[in-house]
């Protein structure tokens, strides 16, 4: 009983939008902290932040 209810909670979390937030939460952070960088900070930004649009558009 409680493998069903661990393997039921792991399904819960793990739906698409849950599962695409962590690991675009990171992308986005990422683009966010070397946006610093004074030359190239905004471009590699922008490029991070439109794969994580690309991310989360993914239906699963």
């Amino acid at each position: 009983m409680i493998r069903m209810m661990i393997f039921a909670g792991v399904l819960l979390v793990l739906q698409g939008c849950v599962l695409t937030k962590v690991v675009t939460v990171p992308m986005r952070v990422t683009g966010a902290v070397i946006s610093i960088v004074p030359v190239v900070g905004n471009t590699v930004h922008d490029s991070i932040d439109t794969a994580a649009d690309v991310v989360d558009d993914v239906s699963i």
